[in-house]
């Protein structure tokens, strides 16, 4: 990590005031600050003086290690109406900041800066290179072309608010000789320090508390996209195994509550993957209330009707062959075992032999199979929280506080729930910008 914290500069003990103070040194803090510094040399005003604080030892320890450490960029949604529908009811306050910055703004920015993107599944974008760090490079380098200073082991302790209720300074946290921290005076402060999400890469909520002293409502962070352990022990033994493209249905009492698309992955714990991530939320509420079940598809692509003539069209093809040697010709070859366990038809017989109500019995079984939700990993785990300031105390024109005049927001500081599949960085790209556009 020596590159890391060798790329930018850090500053040295300062007691004339910054323009702007950063705090965080995530997606969205260091688009934040990259974008003051490249507007303001852009408009050719005098240099501004930009400082970015980050508590740990080098820049974007979460950023490095997301989609498995691929990176997954944003979600090729262009249509902004489309895009802000996922975020749900949150969506309507993402308007403005989004029609300044979005998917497409996001994309030219790192195609400009030399790093190329792939659509996968479900519009998820990733690095060619399929590394975040391509995604980390280009930051740091944005922020070195505008000159912004960082420095790295820079924990914060709070704001210091003056008499006219604007902030008039930071202080750092002490040394563990008690000696007293450092206070860093500034004009303007954006304030991107995450949520509680993987609590070992320095995302601890300490914002949270900051706000509250300050007088902003946060709302209590809570894991959103989770993974969900299970009781079924047939699961923990398909652990590795993934499905691209599987439905996912989750009942209570009988009544369909909700349906995800997407990849399932199957683990030593239960599941995990894009399609239960955006499901644990709703999962998680219901299941104060009793008792869920999920149910699987394994071939969402069909009906029961198209189903069936895939069935007697693979059986009419090897009429004398057993049916456990034929029946991985119609469903993933994993889930083999599983199906001639439960679908109650006898392994060894021929398949012209499958009767009609066995065949429908089977039909059934593939389109819904029923897993028993136990919980959930830790917060730790999650791969966001939801939680953060209350979205009516931001101006999303600016990201600025309705409530102190010189702190913006950046990032998942804010209270704003979005699924898994590149949403959450665009989040980040979107409000780094528009923070740091407006200072």
């Amino acid at each position: 990590m020596t590159r890391m914290k060798s790329a930018l500069t850090k500053s040295s003990a300062d007691t004339e005031p910054w323009d702007l103070v950063v705090i965080g040194g995530g997606p969205a803090g260091m688009m934040a600050a990259g974008r003051a510094a490249e507007k303001t040399r852009s408009e050719g005003r005098p240099s501004r003086r930009i400082l970015l604080l980050e508590k740990n030892p080098s820049l974007g320890t979460k950023l490095l290690i997301t989609g498995g450490g691929r990176c997954n960029v944003t979600n090729n949604e262009l249509d902004d109406r489309a895009l802000l529908a996922r975020f749900k009811d949150d969506g309507k306050f993402l308007f403005s900041a989004f029609s300044q910055y979005s998917v497409a703004e996001a994309l030219e920015f790192f195609h400009a800066r030399g790093m190329p993107t792939k659509v996968e599944d479900e519009k998820r974008v990733f690095p060619i290179s399929d590394s975040a760090r391509s995604v980390w490079q280009v930051l740091l380098d944005y922020m070195r072309a505008g000159g912004v200073t960082v420095r790295t082991g820079a924990a914060v302790d709070g704001f210091v608010r003056g008499t006219d209720g604007r902030i008039e300074s930071v202080k750092l946290k002490g040394g563990k000789d008690g000696a007293a921290g450092e206070t860093i005076h500034a004009t303007h402060f954006i304030l991107a320090t995450g949520g509680t999400s993987h609590p070992e890469t320095g995302s601890t909520g300490d914002g949270f508390r900051w706000l509250r002293e300050l007088g902003h409502h946060v709302a209590e962070p809570s894991a959103a996209l989770v993974p969900v352990t299970v009781a079924d022990a047939w699961i923990k033994a398909l652990s590795g195994v993934s499905l691209p493209a599987a439905k996912i249905a989750l009942f209570q009492n009988g009544v369909k509550q909700a349906v995800s698309r997407g990849k399932v992955l199957f683990t030593h714990f239960g599941l995990s993957g894009p399609a239960i991530l955006n499901m644990s939320a709703e999962l998680a509420d219901l299941m104060k209330y009793g008792p869920v079940e999920l149910s699987l598809d394994l071939m969402p692509e069909h009906d029961y009707s198209t189903l069936n003539d895939a069935l007697q069209q693979l059986f009419a093809g090897a009429i004398n062959k057993k049916f456990k040697n034929v029946i991985g010709g119609l469903i993933p070859r994993a889930f083999v075992p599983i199906i001639l366990e439960r679908s109650g038809i006898d392994p060894d017989i021929a398949v012209n032999s499958v009767t009609r109500d066995a065949r429908i019995g089977l039909m059934k079984l593939v389109k819904d199979i029923r897993i028993q939700p136990t919980g959930f990993l830790g917060a730790d785990r999650a791969i966001i929280t939801a939680g953060g300031v209350a979205l009516e105390e931001v101006d999303f024109r600016t990201m600025r506080s309705r409530l102190i005049p010189n702190l913006s927001f950046a990032g998942d500081v804010l209270d704003i729930d979005r699924p898994s599949g590149g949403y959450s960085l665009q989040l980040c790209w979107t409000t780094g910008w528009v923070a740091g556009n407006s200072i």
